[in-house]
């Protein structure tokens, strides 16, 4: 079965258009990248020229002159592949180790833009941190991809119906239980076994939970053989420590002294980064969540992480498939795998060329403790998240940050039915604050920005 990506129609989007500039795939290994674009490729070019850096790094000579035209005439010459304009598609896959090529794109926008040109790599933030070439800035552009997000991962496994079903949902709209069942069933699969392609492609042939653990334990061990090619100063072992350790710290915030006490929280910390422009782990920071954008009131020291992928995430606490789905996701762990499910695919639902992007809160006041999973930038607001993983639990801190901020809209995660309600909060010493609460089932965090902006939700007269 093809695996559908919602990121193909992207692809389409991109080829007709007039202002096209050359684009550059960026994702963690194994995301699909390579297979969208020669799927693209095959669907709607006669003509395809591919080259992997990866696979023949000499190929890079054949960008070495400055003439644009004669770089053509050597591509096409090399791989006897005529290059014609709108019927010719050319990859340049693995482009990290050509990072030269990546610089020269820009010529391919600035004289040759009737030319379509694609480019990936795996490793490619560091290339794009640590350049020594002039970037072709605003003279390409990125498209982010990751693991299959929830509804991508319905119709990779065939359910169609259930994928138009959630897609298509309005706020109020009943839900029949059976229904809701089904898909707290389908995201308890997401959750054990993710969204990565070759993990989801084996699901969807053989259903059997066994293989899909076993293609998860072979993604996280490639990951860790990459760990050598992040640059000659890197140290493995440490990258290898902070990675195994990684997993323990979703949800909950990051202490350099419990990764390792004898290493210094400046190399931990330079781990980390690598670790993140792999696109393996993400860290996701704390704001004050005064004002938009978060980022601006993010504090560097504060943050939790976030995991490539939900099956990626378990199979590193060492829990498989099969323990996951027989115990309903093992008690220790439930909270955490929920709220990662929620974090990803809130990643999968921004613009395919927003860069990812999270925060959470917490009280900064002495002697409290009240911390918001989440916060989401909607609609030009910020909106406090909670993720609950079964069907109840406080919402203690979400109305202190609702009622802190006033916050007209609030939002939360659980195993429940969709629910809309008008909450009054009353928090001693602060004053009274009236907001709307939306209360999503997990399997619906693909639709909350449509949701939350939706006519048909509930607008309180809350206080000012």
């Amino acid at each position: 079965m093809s695996l559908y990506r919602k990121h193909r129609a992207t692809l389409t989007e991109w080829k007709n258009r007039d202002n096209r500039k050359p684009l550059v795939l960026r994702g963690a290994r194994q995301v699909g990248k390579t297979w969208l674009v020669r799927q693209f490729a095959k669907e709607e070019y006669r003509h395809f020229l591919e080259i992997n850096f990866d696979e023949t790094p000499a190929k890079r000579d054949l960008f070495a002159s400055d003439d644009i035209d004669i770089v053509l005439r050597y591509l096409s010459l090399d791989a006897d592949v005529p290059i014609i304009a709108g019927e010719t598609l050319i990859f340049l896959d693995e482009i990290q180790q050509a990072p030269e090529v990546l610089g020269r794109l820009r010529y391919f926008y600035e004289k040759r833009p009737s030319i379509h040109v694609i480019a990936a790599g795996s490793l490619l933030d560091f290339v794009l941190a640590e350049h020594t070439f002039s970037m072709p800035v605003g003279r390409i552009e990125y498209l982010h991809l990751g693991p299959l997000d929830f509804p991508e991962f319905l119709r990779g496994i065939g359910a169609q119906g259930l994928y138009e079903f959630i897609r298509a949902w309005k706020l109020h709209e009943p839900i029949p239980d059976s229904i809701h069942r089904k898909l707290l069933d389908l995201t308890r699969l997401y959750m054990s076994i993710g969204g990565m392609p070759a993990v989801v492609r084996e699901y969807a042939a053989t259903q059997s939970l066994r293989q899909c653990d076993r293609e998860l334990a072979g993604l996280l061990q490639t990951f860790r053989d990459d760990f050598s090619k992040y640059g000659p100063r890197v140290d493995v072992e440490l990258l290898r420590l902070v990675f195994e350790k990684s997993s323990g710290f979703v949800g909950r915030k990051v202490k350099y002294s419990e990764i390792d006490r004898t290493r210094s929280a400046e190399a931990i910390k330079r781990a980390l980064v690598h670790l993140e422009r792999a696109r393996i782990l993400y860290r996701v920071f704390h704001s004050s969540g005064n004002a938009i954008p978060l980022a601006a009131e993010q504090k560097e020291r504060s943050f939790k992480l976030l995991y490539l992928d939900s099956g990626l995430f378990l199979r590193s606490l060492g829990s498989g498939a099969l323990d996951l789905l027989n115990q309903d996701l093992v008690m220790a762990q439930r909270g955490a795998a929920a709220e990662q499910f929620v974090g990803r695919q809130w990643f999968d639902a921004h613009q395919w060329y927003e860069e990812p992007d999270l925060h959470y809160w917490n009280r900064e006041k002495a002697g409290t403790t009240a911390e918001v999973d989440y916060l989401f930038q909607i609609g030009g607001r910020i909106v406090p998240v909670e993720v609950k993983a079964g069907t109840t639990g406080s919402l203690k801190s979400l109305h202190v940050f609702a009622t802190d901020k006033r916050s007209p809209l609030a939002v939360r995660f659980n195993g429940d039915l969709p629910a809309v309600d008008t909450v009054i909060s009353r928090i001693p010493r602060m004053r009274e604050h009236t907001f709307t609460l939306l209360s999503l089932p997990l399997y619906l965090v693909s639709e909350t920005a449509r949701l939350a902006t939706s006519d048909s939700l509930i607008s309180p007269a809350h206080s000012s």
